[in-house]
């Protein structure tokens, strides 16, 4: 069964654009817990242009006094800022991701051979620390050995490309499907992220039934305008799970 965690990105960048305390992060948390999300992700950055440091502490304070077993993860770039909130916070994840600080959003995977020496210390470090390592990669199958050689434990798959409507699906899909295989081969697990839908995640789950976990977090914020936070959550895990129905 392939869980679904919850980017509640989105929903603090809306409540930042006024000096309010609505939507509220971790009541938003709740409700997507409540209605079959498996987890919470946040990907803050140092402007907290979205996620705050505050937010980061609250939904682990939530998350472990309410939600035991669900899973908690924090994905960004691994400053020493951010390394260091990730030791205070503990989550059960840590997801790397390549980003410049400046950008709006994530856009591409690590060259992990390129990086390799720095990852494998950070990497190293975090799981010193009790956290399960998943670095962002892009779909290529030469990446998933190199992930394993530096300690990760799993692998998100960037699906960026594949959930572009001018995008080629076909061709996309099948590089992801060739990156999960790659992924098995060296004992990684796969998770997977961005610009997922309620239109195209069953076809990726078809195509690689065994991800683990699907990170999503604009399309869930865009589709809770339509149908409610508590219905679309219900929709989005009937989707990654519609290759088992």
């Amino acid at each position: 069964m392939a869980h679904l965690s919850v980017n509640l990105n989105a929903v603090a960048y809306l409540r930042n654009r006024r000096d309010l305390p609505w939507p509220n992060v971790v009541e938003m948390a709740r409700i997507c817990l409540e209605n079959g999300a498996n987890g919470i992700t946040v990907h803050p950055r140092p402007d907290e242009r979205h996620i705050r440091r505050t937010d980061v502490f609250e939904l682990q304070a939530m998350l472990r006094g309410e939600w035991v077993g669900r899973e908690y993860n924090i994905e960004g770039y691994p400053d020493q800022a951010f390394l260091a909130l990730c030791e205070q916070a503990r989550p059960d994840q840590v997801t790397l991701v390549p980003d410049d600080p400046l950008q709006v959003t994530s856009d591409h995977g690590w060259d992990v051979g390129a990086n390799a020496g720095m990852l494998r210390e950070i990497v190293a470090r975090l799981k010193r620390g009790g956290m399960r390592v998943s670095l962002f990669v892009n779909a290529d199958p030469t990446v998933s050995e190199a992930a394993a050689a530096v300690g990760a434990d799993r692998i998100e798959l960037y699906t960026g490309p594949y959930g572009d409507p001018a995008g080629n699906t076909v061709e996309e899909l099948a590089r992801l499907s060739a990156t999960a295989a790659a992924a098995r081969e060296a004992g990684l697990a796969v998770n997977a992220g961005h610009d997922l839908t309620l239109d195209n995640l069953p076809a990726l789950m078809r195509a690689i039934p065994d991800i683990a976990e699907c990170s999503i977090g604009h399309g869930v914020t865009a589709d809770a305008l339509k149908y409610g936070m508590a219905e679309t959550v219900r929709r989005y895990v009937a989707a990654l799970n519609v290759r088992s129905a």
